[in-house]
């Protein structure tokens, strides 16, 4: 007699769960305004770390802190010889950051964990849930560092050296925590990487969307500019006389706004995102400027003619208003295209769940921009209140969460199998 095969039922995540290790999560390093400050290995980013590890203790897993601190939670398959699939994002926030934005695809991983658990399910492939370190670059510069250095771009030297605004190096702030692993130099090789995030942006929101199907990431050039003028009294000195710093950046900034604002498929982006002046007073032409720049676009080739527009920008100024311009690229990430095939898997998991998704680039950098370099990667995004995100009130609603937490689910159960 044939034996008839039991139908699989299909696992649903808790929804009030995952919402619930959300919240417990924000209570460490909790902000005034309802967000969260976890500096990378900072005590609270400790705390945090420590937490996740006590709830995946309860499930039996094995973890292991590498030599640049990114955590790896291992969930034993049933052919442990085999690459493990995995999932995973961050812990550190930024001074200001929020409740979201990275801890929600960690968190959304140990619900994974937890539903198969919970289901006595072992998959054929381990699975490996994993926190990168630092990938916000708040503390230690430059971001994704940590997972840079798993994928090979930064060699563990450099990744430690990293010094923070105190002096502290990123090195001495991972002793700190007590959590490296002894003997476990770094992770081991994946099968593949899916990534769960918020969107950061307001594309799915204003199109009334509840998930996207991330197809890659823009690129991104980091800049550290410092004009140098003549500071001198504000009253005595004509205009025609002066070499002023803070002028000569008021127009860089204003020509590469223009610039990119002009630009007619609305990919290119710019971003001044500090602006310093040494000794600033009232009543004194500003003789030097320091400022960051950031640029990005979704073609590689488009970013690097609006890197050579740029350059040609800050020689510009620097004729015109007499100042000396010093510019360092101190990042460069290059376009990124995930995947097809674990691309194909997530978007079968989000044709399941009968909900308005797209398909689209991300707009930010993420740990899976390095991941891509030595493993299958894919992403998830759902949608945040308002587009906002690196800001206290950054919120996804518990019903987005749990919808891409689930994708997230069947998308590693069909690459791990069980």
């Amino acid at each position: 007699m044939q034996a008839v095969a039991q139908e699989i039922q299909p696992l649903r995540i808790d929804q009030q769960r995952l919402w619930d290790s959300l919240m417990d999560m924000a209570k460490i390093g909790a902000t005034a305004k309802g967000g969260s400050c976890r500096l990378a290995f900072s005590e609270e980013d400790t705390q945090g770390r420590r937490l996740l590890m006590q709830w995946c203790e309860a499930l039996g897993c094995e973890m292991r802190v590498d030599e640049v601190g990114n955590l790896f939670i291992r969930r034993e398959g049933s052919e442990p010889s085999l690459a493990p699939v995995s999932t995973g994002s961050h812990l550190d926030t930024q001074p200001k950051g929020g409740r979201f934005d990275g801890i929600l695809g960690v968190l959304a991983g140990l619900e994974v964990f937890r539903v198969l658990d919970a289901q006595g399910i072992v998959t054929r492939r381990p699975l490996e849930l994993i926190v990168w370190g630092n990938e916000e670059g708040s503390r230690f510069s430059p971001a994704m560092v940590a997972s840079g250095t798993y994928a090979g771009v930064f060699e563990p030297t450099y990744t430690l050296a990293r010094e923070d605004s105190a002096g502290i190096t990123y090195g001495e702030a991972l002793a700190s925590t007590g959590l490296r692993t002894p003997d476990f130099k770094t992770g081991p090789r994946l099968d593949s990487y899916f990534e769960l995030h918020i969107e950061q942006g307001p594309v799915l929101e204003q199109e009334g969307k509840s998930l996207g199907v991330v197809t890659g990431v823009q690129g991104i050039r980091w800049f550290d500019v410092t004009i140098s003028g003549v500071a001198a009294h504000a009253g005595p000195t004509p205009m025609r006389y002066r070499r002023d710093a803070m002028m000569a950046a008021a127009r860089l900034m204003d020509q590469i706004h223009q610039h990119v604002q002009s630009d007619p498929t609305g990919s290119a982006r710019v971003t001044v995102g500090t602006l310093n002046i040494p000794s600033a007073s009232r009543n004194v032409i500003p003789g030097e400027v320091s400022m960051t720049v950031d640029l990005r676009h979704v073609k590689e080739a488009e970013l690097e003619t609006l890197e050579s527009t740029f350059m040609s920008m800050l020689e510009k100024v620097s004729e015109e208003y007499g100042v000396s311009v010093v510019q360092e690229r101190i990042w460069k990430s290059e376009v990124v295209d995930f995947d097809e095939a674990c691309i194909e898997v997530v978007r079968q998991a989000v044709a399941n769940q009968d909900a308005p998704s797209r398909e689209m680039m991300s707009g930010a950098g993420h740990d899976a921009v390095y991941v891509s370099r030595v493993a299958p990667t894919a992403m998830i995004f759902v949608p945040c209140l308002d587009g906002i995100s690196h800001n206290e009130a950054e919120y996804a609603s518990p019903e987005d969460c749990s919808l891409g937490c689930q994708v997230l689910l069947e998308s590693v159960l069909a690459r791990a199998g069980r």
